[in-house]
């Protein structure tokens, strides 16, 4: 292994605070990460990495280089990039909630990958938040609104929410007039992977917006279990509206109060700050805002 690959490899075992994970990642043996590694800290002179049983860290040695490192690596990236008719290449690792995977992104992934055959798009779901510099992840797709954190967050879309129901839930508890007749419903809970709670119903008025929050049979952490349960009949929950365009056309579900409705949440695209972007990462973060911008009605 050449001396760049080897800057690339110790950045990755940093980052995942594992040589196994490093190593998965660039495809070679656990065997040839390590024996590199100790070589170059021979060379160096220094102890670049503690390593215990459980977790791979930096000393300060080795957060000193591995911050040299880094921007080695992307100016290096950048020079190769300015070339005319470069193309962006390499592994591009996404994180992103499937209901937004599946209705935003997705459709138009054939062309992007046509546009540039030489990334390699690997996407994972999930609703929980991710440390994407620890877990190799370039770049996350969240909705809703964000804890503070030292992400850069680029806001793609806003999506409208309301509140529905089942005609035979409804049939069963009655529709509600106002906020207030919600008294004695159930709604269908959705429980925050991040914070442990279950989250509350939303209204705006006037004066701002009111939350509430009900009981009822069914309280889930995923999308897709959520929206099960709203069509089931379950209770009365509050979705984005692409979700259940759908059902509202068929008549599947229907809208209850429609003047109160929940304020509407954001969609975001997440990246670390650390590192400058990678031209792999900069163009799918370009393709990805002008997706949502197109399929969410945003201007």
């Amino acid at each position: 292994m050449d001396r760049l690959e080897a800057l690339r490899l110790f950045v990755r075992i940093v980052e995942r605070r594992s040589f196994t994970k490093a190593a998965n990642d660039l495809e070679i043996p656990r065997s040839t990460a390590t024996k590199v590694i100790a070589e170059m800290e021979t060379r160096l002179g220094v102890r670049l990495l503690q390593r215990t049983t459980r977790v791979v860290r930096p000393t300060l040695d080795g957060e000193a280089f591995h911050q040299r490192c880094v921007r080695v690596l992307d100016d290096l990236e950048d020079a190769e990039g300015a070339f005319l008719g470069a193309q962006p290449k390499g592994q591009l690792r996404v994180e992103v909630q499937g209901t937004l995977a599946r209705h935003f992104l997705m459709p138009g992934l054939p062309a992007f990958l046509e546009r540039y055959p030489h990334i390699e798009f690997s996407m994972s779901e999930s609703d929980r938040w991710v440390d994407l510099v620890h877990e190799g992840v370039d770049c996350a797709v969240r909705y809703g609104h964000l804890p503070d954190s030292d992400l850069v967050a680029r806001r793609v879309a806003t999506l409208d929410r309301l509140t529905c129901a089942t005609p035979g839930y409804l049939a069963k508890f009655g529709t509600p007039a106002s906020v207030d007749a919600l008294e004695g419903h159930r709604m269908v809970g959705l429980r925050s992977i991040t914070t442990g709670l279950v989250t509350p119903l939303e209204f705006t008025h006037a004066n701002g917006v009111r939350t509430l929050s009900l009981r009822g049979p069914l309280v889930v952490t995923g999308t897709e279990s959520y929206l099960a349960g709203i069509r089931l009949g379950l209770g009365v929950a509050q979705v984005p509206r692409f979700h259940v365009e759908d059902d509202l056309k068929t008549g599947k579900l229907v809208e209850i109060l429609p003047n109160a409705r929940p304020p509407s949440a954001p969609v975001s695209l997440l990246y670390s700050r650390k590192r400058q972007l990678s031209p792999r990462v900069r163009v799918f973060l370009a393709w990805a805002s002008d997706e949502f911008k197109a399929k969410s009605g945003a201007p």
